[in-house]
């Protein structure tokens, strides 16, 4: 019961914020898409993301990462997951994204239940839910219809997704122009409380920043990062230095403490405008929460292909 009684107090304030922001919803998504057509859709998602979590705690920033990085390259509809030629899954802004395997699965394991019906859109929208909910993070409520792309954008994914080394100004200008404010970035970049980073993605914050770091912190990257290139590009750092496996609201306290791993985590307590916002879910770790859930509803629902725009695609990679 404990359980139901914390997913009913973050969803009451998601659909509160959501209205105060005066979010339009996409009238074509509903949260009971698939009741008639397919209703085991949401439990063969959920029962496919909770076992690959069970394999590795990893997975469950992987797969809120590939939902987020489909979102913000011509919108929600799985084009990130193409393969061909120049694709966004190709791309170097994609180096070192995770999780395509775990999608194929929850896809292959829908697709055994009611072939052709679910998207992969869809698909990736509810696997990011279930991955943090599987990691004590937030629930929210998937509003389904997405359909998916026939075609990928390589050159956008080249310019419109951040990057571990952006300044503050950097941050908001590019979420905003995905639709969402400085708050939601500050949310949705707690995401970070999961998941690990390669030292060719931190080094910088360690040996060219002007930003504050702790120094044991530093002394402690030094050591599994060196400064010379390429010598342990891949050697991996947890983003969450306390709770990396777990979804909570330490990512912000370790950026109190001068321990955010990479550049664009400092940026956000660094004497500027987002520090109070930072410090506010430090002390109010529920109001993180709440705003993270409605944060994820509002990217996920980016420029979503819906009715008779897009396909419904048998094999997540490819456009058939």
């Amino acid at each position: 019961m404990g359980n139901y009684k914390y997913i009913e107090t973050i969803l009451i304030p998601i659909f509160v914020l959501l209205l105060s922001l005066n979010y339009v919803m996409p009238c074509n998504l509903t949260t009971n898409f698939y009741d008639k057509t397919c209703p085991k859709a949401l439990a063969t998602i959920k029962g496919s993301v909770r076992a690959a979590v069970a394999r590795n705690p990893r997975n469950a920033a992987s797969l809120v990462r590939l939902h987020f990085h489909d979102c913000f390259v011509q919108g929600c509809d799985a084009s990130i997951l193409l393969e061909g030629t120049n694709s966004e899954k190709a791309s170097q802004a994609n180096n070192g994204v995770l999780g395509y395997n775990l999608i194929d699965d929850a896809k292959a394991a829908v697709e055994s239940v009611c072939p052709g019906v679910v998207s992969c859109a869809d698909i990736l929208a509810l696997a990011a839910r279930d991955a943090t909910v599987a990691v004590r993070g937030p629930s929210w409520p998937v509003r389904l219809g997405r359909r998916d792309s026939t075609t990928f954008n390589a050159d956008e994914a080249a310019s419109d997704l951040p990057r571990g080394n952006f300044n503050l100004n950097q941050l908001i200008d590019n979420f905003r122009r995905k639709g969402l404010n400085a708050r939601e970035m500050v949310a949705l970049s707690g995401s970070h409380t999961i998941g690990q980073a390669r030292c060719v993605t931190f080094r910088g914050r360690i040996y060219n920043s002007s930003l504050n770091i702790d120094t044991a912190f530093n002394s402690s990257l030094s050591e599994s990062c060196p400064q010379t290139a390429p010598n342990g590009d891949s050697n991996l750092q947890p983003l969450d230095l306390m709770t990396p496996n777990r979804f909570d609201n330490n990512y912000f306290r370790n950026l109190v403490s001068s321990r955010g791993l990479l550049i664009s985590d400092q940026v956000l307590f660094n004497r500027d405008s987002t520090d109070s916002i930072v410090t506010e879910y430090v002390n109010n770790p529920s109001r993180f929460d709440s705003d993270f859930a409605a944060a994820m509803i509002k990217m996920g629902e980016i420029d979503v292909l819906t009715g008779t725009n897009g396909i419904i695609r048998t094999r997540c990679t490819a456009a058939s």
